[in-house]
């Protein structure tokens, strides 16, 4: 999980949502992602969809059997699909996200009898470092956004 925070880091110092995703087959990493969207105006710009394609590409295969994905954030409908798709049997993450999640908080994909394929799910693996990165990322975004607004209002011109 480490290295998924790495790749997090890498996230937030592109201006990022600071999510981080590696991929593990017989304990070496063969993918990283980190969160894209912004910067490649992708909308499945998404840490573990990175790292899916590239471990895919490094595998030469699209079934990613006996690997390990580890991820800072629960991941989302988007990223489930692709781990269900994928066959990775197990995932690891950081932090639920009652938002958006699909591994159990708002939505559980990891054992929907109605797939074709099951994911454990390990959660709560260095869950305040995870989470940390997240709140503070987006208490600085907040803040940001406050400190425009009051200086566009005080600006000549202004209706302040």
């Amino acid at each position: 999980m480490r290295h998924a925070i790495v790749e997090a880091r890498k996230a937030q110092s592109k201006d990022e949502v600071p999510i981080g995703c590696v991929i593990v087959h017989k304990e070496k990493i063969i993918a990283r992602g980190h969160n894209l969207r912004e910067t490649t105006h992708d909308p499945a710009g998404h840490a573990e969809l990175i790292a899916i394609r590239k471990a895919a590409r490094k595998r030469g295969s699209w079934r990613l059997l006996d690997t390990v994905l580890y991820v800072t954030l629960e991941p989302c409908i988007m990223c489930m699909g692709a781990i269900i798709l994928s066959r990775i049997p197990t995932i690891v993450f950081g932090c639920y996200d009652p938002k958006g999640g699909a591994a159990g908080s708002l939505f559980d994909f990891s054992n929907d009898r109605r797939l074709n394929h099951s994911v454990e799910c390990i959660p709560y693996v260095l869950e305040h470092e995870c989470s940390g990165l997240l709140s503070a990322f987006f208490a600085e975004l907040r803040s940001r956004k406050k400190d425009a607004r009051t200086s566009s209002k005080s600006e000549p011109g202004s209706d302040a």
